[in-house]
């Protein structure tokens, strides 16, 4: 068994159990940062993922969830051509996301080579804090 051997302000000896949280943290920091993304907080339980995919067509992503995990996978179907200079990039990428329990894709879009997934938090009532009032 490999350990990574890394600065961190959590000493993981003091977390039991948690071997799987801390390997999902290693898997999603290892990763490529192509493409870029923001992460925009719109209100409480509603957000929206954007990525930088110029050069992509909507028919060249898929985007799918399973196991709570959101996956946005771009393939160009634009070959290379005899290029000067290429500053975009049109690799193949993936990214994926760890979405939290009540999460839940609301809808996509893409729009001058911005593709946005607005995403939005459905905690059930049962699970909500409640309120109770003194009488």
């Amino acid at each position: 068994m490999q350990t990574a051997v890394r600065s961190s302000i959590f000493n993981r000896n003091m977390f039991l159990g948690f071997e799987d949280a801390f390997k999902m943290l290693d898997h999603y920091s290892s990763k490529s940062e192509y493409p870029p993304y923001n992460i925009e907080r719109v209100s409480e339980d509603k957000y929206t993922l954007e990525l930088a995919v110029a050069g992509f067509k909507k028919e060249d992503i898929d985007i799918s969830i399973e196991k709570n995990t959101l996956k946005i996978e771009g393939e160009s179907a634009k070959k290379d051509a005899d290029y000067i200079h290429k500053g975009l990039a049109s690799r193949r990428f993936t990214r994926a996301f760890h979405l939290n329990k009540y999460m839940e894709v609301d809808k996509a879009g893409m729009e001058d080579g911005i593709l946005k997934v607005h995403l939005v938090r459905n905690v059930p009532d049962e699970e909500k804090p409640k309120h109770i009032k003194i009488s």
